[in-house]
Order: C-alpha cells, then sequence, then structure tokens
C-alpha cells in the first residue's frame, strides 16, 4: 500500500492522480510500475483515477520503441484514464524529423541519446533525419506528435521541465514547459499552482511547497518514481 503523508496541495474529492516520470527506454521499469499502480487501484478503488505520464519516453535507453509501443496499446491500468505528456527528448527528435536538412537539430538529438533510440526501432544510424521518418513507424510518429505540453486539477500543474517564475502559467512558452531548470528548481515563491514535473534526475522525489520532482534517475542507474495525489496527500511508489 502507497504510504501517503501531507501535500501542499489538493485535488477534489473522488480524484486520485498517478504521475510516472522520465522512463527514457526502461520498458520492464514502466510495465513493474504499471502493475505497482494496478495493483494499488485494485486494493484502494476510487471514483475517478488519472494516470498521468510525464514524457521523456525516448533515448539512452534500449527500449524506446517498446515504450511507446506499450503506451499506444493502452490502457496501461485498468480503470484508469491515461495522458500522456511531451517531454524535451520527443521534442529533439520531432525537430530533427521535422526539419531535416538542419545537421544542427539531428546532432542535438544524437548527443542527447538519440543513436539507441534508433537502434530499438532497428534505424540505421546514417540514414539521415529522411531515412530516420521512413524508417519510423507511422503510428509511433503521430503519437509522438499528439503529446500534451501540460495538465491541470485541482492545485497542481503537471509539466515535463517546469514553468518560467512569475509568468502566469497560461502565458508560459513551450521552451519552457519542456526544458527549464533554472530559476525554476530554486525559485520560493508561488508559481499559481504546485507544479509536479521530471526532467530533473535527482536521487530521491523532491517534495517543497510549489513543487514536487519525480525524474528519479531510472535510466541512470536510480529507479522510476510514481507519485500519487488523492486529496490533500501525496505518496510514491519507486521501482
Amino acid at each position: 500500500m502507497v504510504t501517503l503523508s501531507s501535500a501542499h496541495a489538493a485535488l477534489p474529492p473522488g480524484q486520485r492522480i498517478y504521475a510516472v516520470g522520465d522512463v527514457h527506454g526502461c520498458a520492464a521499469r514502466l510495465l513493474a510500475i504499471h502493475r505497482a499502480i494496478a495493483a494499488d487501484l485494485a486494493e484502494r478503488p476510487v471514483a475517478e483515477a488519472l494516470l498521468i505520464h510525464m514524457g521523456d519516453y525516448i533515448d539512452r535507453g534500449p527500449d524506446s520503441a517498446e515504450v511507446i509501443a506499450m503506451l499506444l496499446r493502452g490502457p496501461a491500468v485498468p480503470g484508469a484514464r491515461v495522458i500522456n505528456l511531451m517531454g524535451n527528448h520527443e521534442d529533439l527528435l520531432l525537430g530533427a524529423l521535422a526539419d531535416s536538412a538542419s545537421e544542427t537539430k539531428a546532432r542535438n538529438w544524437l548527443d542527447n541519446g538519440g543513436p539507441a533510440t534508433l537502434r530499438s526501432w532497428g534505424v540505421p544510424l546514417a540514414g539521415g533525419p529522411l531515412e530516420w521518418a521512413r524508417r519510423i513507424p507511422p503510428e509511433h510518429q503521430a503519437f509522438l506528435r499528439g503529446l500534451a505540453l501540460r495538465h491541470s486539477a485541482g492545485g497542481y500543474l503537471f509539466v515535463h521541465a517546469g514553468v518560467r517564475p512569475n509568468v502566469p502559467l497560461d502565458a508560459q512558452s513551450t521552451e519552457d514547459l519542456l526544458w527549464i531548470r533554472e530559476p525554476f528548481l530554486s525559485f520560493a515563491g508561488d508559481f499559481g499552482a504546485v507544479v509536479v514535473h521530471g526532467h530533473t534526475p535527482i536521487p530521491e522525489p523532491v517534495v517543497r511547497p510549489n513543487r514536487v520532482g519525480i525524474d528519479t534517475g531510472a535510466v541512470m542507474g536510480g529507479r522510476l518514481t510514481c507519485a500519487v495525489f488523492e486529496a490533500d496527500q501525496v505518496g510514491f511508489i519507486s521501482l
């Protein structure tokens, strides 16, 4: 059973959110987290369960293609609605595919774990973006293009990376939602909601009055973490 403690925001009665941090091609860990979520939901039923994947499904780990296939097969957890957010690594790949003439965009993706992702699809590195786009399954590309940037619920905002301080939440740029670290991480003020995010690897989940960080470095020798939010409480599953 998940151990819950007091949180700094709340969800409406009858709602529970499971938010899963950065997967980075670790399909076995994602499957284990889904099974743990399903067990928790079976043990503690709730009227409305939502599963949010926080982005960065691809790169660095060995099973990016399988992770996307798992998310496409859905529902990942019986009885839970699913929202899949975009991460900066999906943004990098889509940028390379969209602008096949840009060597810089292709190199940026490759320098950030792209080769492992191409191998998972059986796509040769040497082909370049035009060949990558031809060989990556169309349904996988459509999935990546259709990812959401954000989700709001109760007193929480769920985004991949964070938000820029002192900018209204509805005016945040796509770049900041996907990429920001500072000044977001060190800001101690009010963002307008408690921001739940991944993107920045940490040894353990971080709970602060204005944010909750859940990227615990699954592909870097750490664990894959799921934060569990309900009422005015929060808990964690880390595997």
